[in-house]
């Protein structure tokens, strides 16, 4: 025997939900069912909200609900550096250290041919144009060490490389292959502390 048609649509929705199967989206449903109509009205504004409401920082790309996110807004943060990392999410992960104190940009994704996705499609002109209207003395690259990671790191590096600024490398800590999202806090701490000077021919 189904569930009514109003619970099974619950049930459907939640499954879409990524890492969300069957059964656990049944226990969700049943989980706002059980529960104050108000609870589910908060859930529902919540998730309305975070789709009308947030928005990527002027400045950096990052997720906000301002027009500059509060990274870029603490003026106690050193603002001659910026980490260069390919998702909101790295960026996170890399706070979560408590090592970097600078500024950061995010890309919002990384050049992958074999999808069509060029510099073009990533915020790298505003990055460019960053490094050539601010006072930045460094730019850390921390895009992930697999293919399409390293791929936008040399792209980076050769657009960088006539500019007055040096071009460093997260470096020991996070082996090939893997992602700066899930890397754990004191490997990003590692990787931070011993970020490199790179060239066009690394």
């Amino acid at each position: 025997m189904s569930y009514p048609k109003l619970i099974e649509e619950v049930i459907i929705q939640f499954s879409k939900l990524p890492g969300v199967g069957r059964r656990s989206a049944e226990r969700m449903a049943f989980w706002v069912l059980n529960h104050p109509v108000e609870d589910a009205q908060k859930l529902t504004r919540s998730i309305i909200d975070l789709k009308e409401n947030l928005k990527f920082c002027r400045s950096c790309h990052h997720l906000s609900d301002t027009e500059i996110c509060p990274i870029c807004s603490d003026s106690t943060r050193d603002q001659t550096t910026i980490c260069v990392v390919e998702n909101p999410k790295d960026l996170i992960a890399i706070e979560r250290s408590g090592i970097y104190k600078g500024q950061y940009h995010v890309l919002l994704g990384t050049i992958a041919p074999s999808e069509g996705r060029g510099p073009d499609e990533l915020t790298m002109a505003h990055l460019i144009n960053r490094v050539e209207t601010q006072n930045v003395k460094e730019v850390v690259i921390a895009t992930d060490p697999d293919n399409e990671g390293e791929m936008t790191a040399l792209y980076i590096i050769k657009q960088l490389q006539s500019k007055d600024v040096k071009v460093t490398r997260i470096g020991l800590g996070i082996p090939m292959g893997s992602s700066v999202e899930f890397s754990d806090i004191s490997t990003l701490a590692m990787s931070l502390k011993s970020r490199r000077v790179v060239t066009e021919n690394i």
